[in-house]
């Protein structure tokens, strides 16, 4: 295990369980990519076969350690497990919704894509790598989303993730409101600054290397976060049927009505399939409230942009 740059009680609460933990103290490097550098090159001397990356603070299903390892080396692949967030303790109406958000997210998505025999995002922890894999990959540890950039690199590199939905770690939402915005900004920011810079790259070397699985992996990670999503789908439609009622131009309206009601169509079904429990009818209510205070982490993107990797806060702290 990799402490870094940690000032809590981890190092020593995973040594009384018996793990042996390695410390990591650099205070110009912060975020988990640099501890998956400073890991790797530790484990470079005596490489195992497979290397399994979990998150200290998340909880591990029986069994998803032995999945996560037997799925990555029977395919040679990197390997995505179910890495999905339970609402904290005494949830918000909001924090069911972002449980319901990151479980869209990270579970059925990657369902769906597996389904067709495509190729997943990686999302951060439950996920497993081949030593031949992952040692010859630079991490980029300076990115707020290195999971994402992970991915591109790996997928350039013709080995694409793929999903294992055996292979279940689950994770709280933080508690705290300040906890929670921290984690979302550097999530949304994250994501939103990995397609303005991977995206076309993708695109780029799909269209050079005739390879569909790029293509299918460009469109996964070109869908922004669900909130951006529905709030661009909808100004574009208020825009579109305003032109139409003053120009009489209704090509537009349709072509974007057609894709809100998809959407809302894609959401529903997810939601109904697998979201029931976490986000019951009576509380569909919490939905505008998520809205409003997912829009200023979109909005402070684009004049006041998160370049920084920071860890959010735990509860107890």
């Amino acid at each position: 295990m990799v402490a870094h740059n940690c000032d809590d009680e981890t190092a020593a609460v995973a040594r009384r369980a018996g793990a042996l933990v390695m410390e990591y103290h650099h205070p110009d490097q912060v975020g988990k990519g640099y501890a998956l550098v400073y890991g790797l090159r530790l484990l470079a001397d005596t490489p195992p076969e497979v290397v399994v990356v979990l998150d200290a603070d998340c909880q591990v299903e029986p069994r998803a350690f032995d999945h996560l390892v037997r799925c990555a080396w029977a395919s040679g692949r990197p390997v995505q497990g179910s890495n999905c967030m339970k609402p904290p303790p005494d949830p918000r109406p909001r924090d069911l919704v972002s449980a319901l958000a990151v479980h869209l997210k990270n579970f059925v998505r990657p369902s769906g894509l597996t389904r067709l025999g495509l190729p997943c995002l990686l999302t951060g922890s439950g996920m497993a790598f081949p030593w031949q894999l992952i040692h010859e990959i630079p991490i980029a540890g300076d990115k707020l989303a290195e999971d994402m950039q992970l991915t591109v690199d790996l997928a350039l590199a013709g080995t694409p993730p793929i999903f294992c939905p055996q292979a279940q770690t689950t994770s709280r939402l933080p508690q705290r409101q300040t906890a929670a915005l921290e984690q979302r900004t550097r999530w949304e920011h994250g994501h939103l600054e990995t397609i303005q810079t991977q995206a076309p790259r993708l695109w780029a070397a799909a269209w050079q290397q005739r390879r569909f699985d790029l293509a299918a992996i460009a469109l996964d990670l070109a869908v922004p976060p669900l909130t951006f999503l529905a709030s661009l789908t909808a100004g574009a439609l208020i825009l579109a049927v305003a032109d139409g009622v003053w120009a009489g131009r209704w090509g537009p309206a349709i072509v974007l009505g057609t894709g809100a009601l998809l959407l809302l169509m894609a959401v529903g079904a997810g939601w109904a399939r697998y979201g029931r429990v976490l986000l019951p009818i009576r509380d569909f209510w919490a939905l505008t409230l998520y809205f409003v205070w997912k829009v200023p982490v979109y909005l402070t993107f684009f004049y006041r942009r998160q370049k920084k990797w920071i860890r959010t806060g735990r509860d107890h702290e």
